[in-house]
């Protein structure tokens, strides 16, 4: 029989969620062991300047640690590097990592997610993903060469990619299957803003389109869509959306089906909490349950669970925030903006672009969007977060 006494916590994933995780269980107060396990051999580090600073040359490796040196070590945190979990057995309470078998009391699930392959015909190294430094400084190194580039995906991984490559100045399209770009939950809100920014500063868009494959004689030179037209491009990225990476849950009870199903709380099971890209917390506001792939949120939800652990109680409920920068626009949304209803001003102008605005129910924001317009976006969110939880 294991002895649980000195299990402590076992987090799965050392990326921002998992990090955040390990050191704010210390900052709380919890003193029993903490375990962090990261499949790559090396420092944890920051996902986001991959698309963006890391790609432009802005920042170097280095610069984007979440943790440096010894860090761990000092905090009494136990960091598993180059290894991941094969199987996790809930009723034994134990996780198979590498070749060794880790007891837990507390079990963290912040594995993250894995960039999605577009469908359509692509051979072995045709395209290129972004999702590790290795994928950044790949994409980097076929930068460095040139020729056009193709991006699949108008999300906004995709229209990041897009603005960091057109600055380094390649010719560069964004292929998308939808009419409009699609910036995260804003809906399409400010979708005929956002391509008016990236046509102005020479993206070809091409929206509404089927690629179905690339073209190569020898090497990349285009991408084939579903008309028979070729999109020029002798570098294709992909930035289609992400699949969880639950691979090790498995067998087990958990509800896995897109993420791992957690509570408002974070609760997947007793003992067993998700947190990041890979967590599927419940809205009690909006009746269901949604994974949401930004940095702030995966922050907010692991300083959440790690205050629950470490102390035994619960935390309110986490309002999602976000931010991109495409060119010279920095765009701040907090909240929900809300589809099916109208964004109204409430500082600023949109021809000027720089403007608050949001989508109300009931005189009462959903969400909030800055665009440009810093202090008057933080003194509406002050008010927004005054407001009571139910509209959210």
């Amino acid at each position: 029989m294991t002895d649980r006494a000195g299990a402590g916590t076992l987090i799965l994933g050392a990326g921002v969620a998992g990090v955040t995780t390990a050191l704010n269980l210390r900052d709380d107060g919890y003193e029993d062991p903490v375990t962090l396990v990261g499949d790559e051999d090396r420092a944890p580090y920051s996902r986001p300047p991959l698309s963006k600073q890391l790609l432009s040359g802005r920042l170097n490796e280095d610069d984007i640690h979440l943790c440096r040196g010894d860090d761990l070590q000092l905090r009494d945190i136990r960091y598993l590097r180059g290894v991941s979990a094969s199987t996790v057995d809930l009723v034994a309470r134990r996780v198979l990592v590498g070749a060794d078998w880790l007891s837990f009391e507390h079990l963290v699930i912040a594995t993250g997610v894995s960039a999605r392959r577009p469908a359509g015909t692509y051979p072995a190294g045709s395209i290129h993903t972004v999702r590790t430094v290795e994928d950044s400084r790949s994409l980097r190194a076929q930068l460095d060469r040139p020729g056009p580039v193709a991006v699949i995906g108008a999300g906004v991984l995709g229209l990041e990619l897009a603005a960091g490559i057109r600055q380094l100045g390649h010719d560069v399209a964004v292929l998308g299957r939808s009419r409009h770009v699609r910036l995260g939950r804003t809906g399409e809100h400010l979708a005929s803003l956002v391509e008016s920014v990236l046509r102005e500063n020479g993206v070809d868009l091409r929206l509404g389109c089927e690629p179905v494959g690339v073209a190569t004689t020898g090497s990349v030179t285009g991408v084939m869509l579903a008309d028979g037209s070729v999109v020029p491009a002798t570098t294709v990225v992909a930035a289609v959306g992400s699949t969880p990476r639950v691979e090790a849950l498995v067998g087990t009870d958990l509800d896995i089906s897109d993420g791992v199903l957690c509570d408002e709380h974070g609760v997947a099971a007793p003992g067993v909490w998700a947190v990041g890209d890979v967590a599927r917390w419940y809205d009690p506001d909006a009746g269901l349950a949604r994974r949401v792939e930004h940095q702030a949120t995966a922050i907010e939800q692991a300083l959440a669970v790690a205050r629950s652990i470490a102390t035994g109680e619960p935390s309110p409920p986490i309002v999602p925030f976000h931010w991109t920068e495409l060119f010279s626009q920095r765009i701040v949304v907090h909240g929900r903006l809300n589809a099916d209803l109208p964004l109204t001003l409430l500082a600023g102008s949109l021809d000027d672009r720089r403007f608050v605005g949001a989508t109300l129910h009931d005189g009462r924001p959903t969400g909030l969007v800055g665009w440009n317009m810093p202090r008057e976006f933080r003194q509406e969110r002050a008010r927004f977060d005054d407001l009571a939880p139910a509209h959210r």
